[in-house]
């Protein structure tokens, strides 16, 4: 990793001063996440060329550079990422760039809205996107700088972010109507990790994830049967695997359930950090959403 760092502080330097411009001298834009990646789409649309570092199934807690994102850092003239060390590994990347555009959606936000964590050296969970006011914040954030880099633009971007968040009103909304189904009592949600708080705080779930905060911590022996004796008492019907993380963990916590009498069964699996594959429903930030909504309400109902 260290070797990987050197080399892009080395490559971003030299290329500091000057970013190529491709494809009719648009400009170049690299995003970290796949949530992020579709939402400057949406503003962007076809006016700039986009690249997301990370696909779809990938984990930005672990994520490592690779040699290839080397060269598309180095040629973005605006890069985007979640911050409050969602991508822990690129957090000294960013610090190092020099005259490069480095902004980070979350810097947008009310820290004091935002939910407390331990584990974070920012001292916040990073799962913002799981609240979809905070993203309509993000689309306005992500429209102010990409007009910021194009003026010229800033009409379009403005009727693109207005369209989108449109959208994602029209969402909430669905959102609301389906999960209103579900009684209170019913409104527990497990998961791999928890990735899911600010649903939960947005949904009225209560939330319960088996790894804590970061897919980097590891659920023990204890932690499986902490849990598994909270779902037993609560009568929990389903527990979820989660897109970016192993199944194995959750797949544990059932046999646990199971020893002790008692059944749970896996609802499905739900996208935490990344978003399905691209041209599927399940790839943009609205699918996936309304996805996992109906995949909850389904295995809980």
């Amino acid at each position: 990793m260290k070797k990987i760092v050197i080399s892009l502080i080395l490559v971003l330097i030299c290329f500091s001063c000057k970013s190529e411009k491709k494809n009719n001298g648009k400009i170049n834009v690299v995003t970290t996440t796949t949530m992020i990646t579709d939402l400057v789409k949406n503003i962007g649309d076809t006016l700039i060329n986009v690249q997301g570092l990370m696909g779809s199934g990938v984990d930005p807690h672990l994520y490592k550079a690779s040699e290839g994102d080397v060269t598309k850092l180095a040629n973005a003239d605006v890069i985007f990422y979640n911050g409050l060390h969602l991508e822990g590994k690129l957090v000294e990347v960013f610090k190092k760039m020099k005259n490069k555009k480095t902004i980070a959606i979350s810097s947008t936000l009310d820290k004091s809205t935002l939910i407390g964590s331990d584990y974070f050296a920012s001292n916040y969970d990073p799962h913002i996107w799981f609240d979809i006011d905070y993203w309509k914040e993000a689309a306005d954030f992500v429209e102010y700088y990409l007009s910021e880099a194009v003026p010229e633009k800033k009409d379009v971007f403005a009727s693109n972010r207005k369209v989108y968040v449109e959208k994602l009103n029209k969402l909430k909304k669905e959102l609301y109507d389906t999960i209103d189904v579900l009684p209170k009592e019913q409104r527990i949600l497990v998961t791999a990790h928890d990735a899911f708080n600010y649903f939960g705080k947005a949904f009225d779930f209560e939330v319960v994830g088996l790894q804590g905060l970061s897919t980097a911590t590891e659920a023990g022996v204890q932690d499986v049967q902490k849990l598994s004796a909270f779902i037993i008492e609560n009568k929990v019907k389903a527990i979820f695997v989660e897109s970016s993380v192993p199944k194995r963990t959750i797949e544990a916590l059932q046999a646990s359930v199971k020893s002790k009498g008692h059944e749970v069964v896996i609802g499905g699996t739900l996208y935490s950090d990344a978003l399905g594959d691209a041209g599927a429903i399940e790839g943009t930030y609205i699918g996936m959403f309304r996805y996992n909504v109906n995949t909850i309400v389904d295995a809980l109902k």
